[in-house]
């Protein structure tokens, strides 16, 4: 792979000055998507070149409020998408329909409907990877994609799953906790505000480090040892998390999860991906502090990435930001989109 890619820390002039508007959810206008038998909600803003925000878990739309107002502002259609499952999109049943080529043909599908031209693609944890196989298996529909916290890796020669299980046979991990069935839905439906606060907390640049991995039984929960702060970090508002706490609390966590479950299909239908470049230009962007970056101990996730790109444009670590960085950092993000975008 040739010398390992370091990502740079970026360093914001101290004259960039990018706005931040909290969108009020209850007046946001929606469009609906239609993917065979699948309804997507989807929120759009703007006119212009489209460019397409994936969230990941648990998140919303909504995760994407300040790219949405300053992409905007820059001359873009912006559309951030309920991934199915969440929010007010629809919520089908059995792991199969989580699968990530059926999240990609969602993606698709809200493509076709807003652009006649290819589309940029930001993604977000898991919203990554379905911007990533996004432009795997409709590369015409693709200009470039930007992953968050979450990197590209070609598909290798076992499953997530089946790697943690051999790294971890004794201790907890939460992609093996989710595995199981209903018991992961219980746990975080028993209040919903809580097992959020616990969860972005944990994962944010706030957090001290190791907060999310916790060294535990196998047989824990996954809020075990989680703190729910006296104080949330300023960075997520109190209308912030009701936005979330409503959602999940009306359409649960049984869709998000199976998206875990749904791993070990996604790595069968992968094969002929086998070591696989991703083709589209690409832009990587993680936190300092995000517990992606150490989810093995002793690696550094965001390393040696380049080999996995055919054209890596940026690769950026932003200083100080955990998890949820494009809510945290947002001014830092935005810049580097920017600059990703109009090198498209």
């Amino acid at each position: 792979m040739g010398t390992p890619w370091i990502c740079a820390k970026p360093r914001l002039p101290q004259s960039v000055i990018l706005r931040q508007v909290h969108p009020d959810p209850v007046h946001t206008v929606f469009q609906k998507v239609q993917n065979e038998d699948i309804t997507l909600r989807v929120a759009v803003e703007g006119s212009g070149p489209l460019i397409l925000c994936i969230h990941g878990w648990p998140e919303l739309w909504y995760s994407w409020r300040h790219q949405l107002s300053y992409f905007t502002d820059s001359g873009y259609t912006v559309a951030a998408m309920d991934v199915r499952g969440y929010g007010g999109s629809d919520k089908p049943s059995g792991v199969e329909n989580y699968i990530l080529s059926k999240l990609a043909g969602d993606a698709a599908a809200v493509l076709q409907e807003l652009s006649d031209e290819p589309a940029i693609l930001f993604g977000h944890d898991w919203g990554a990877p379905i911007a990533y196989a996004t432009a795997q298996q409709y590369p015409q529909l693709v200009r470039g994609v930007a992953g968050l916290s979450v990197p590209f890796r070609p598909r290798g020669e076992a499953s997530l799953p089946q790697v943690a299980k051999q790294l971890f046979p004794e201790k907890f991990f939460y992609m093996l906790y989710f595995q199981k069935p209903s018991e992961p839905e219980q746990e975080l439906e028993a209040d919903v505000m809580d097992s959020l606060r616990r969860v972005y907390y944990a994962c944010s640049g706030d957090a001290p480090l190791g907060a999310f991995l916790v060294d535990k039984d196998k047989d824990a929960g996954l809020l075990e040892g989680l703190v729910d702060p006296d104080t949330f970090p300023t960075w997520m508002s109190e209308d912030d998390l009701q936005t979330y706490a409503a959602a999940f609390k009306a359409g649960g966590f049984e869709g998000p999860i199976n998206r875990y479950r749904a791993q070990g299909i996604d790595f069968e239908e992968s094969a002929p991906l086998l070591g696989k470049a991703l083709p589209a230009p690409a832009c990587f962007i993680g936190g300092e502090r995000d517990p992606v970056r150490r989810v093995i101990a002793g690696v550094d996730m965001f390393a040696d990435l380049a080999g996995g790109y055919d054209d890596l444009r940026i690769c950026e670590i932003i200083d100080g930001a955990g998890h949820w960085l494009q809510q945290e950092a947002p001014q830092e993000c935005n810049r580097i989109l920017a600059r990703f975008v109009a090198s498209l």
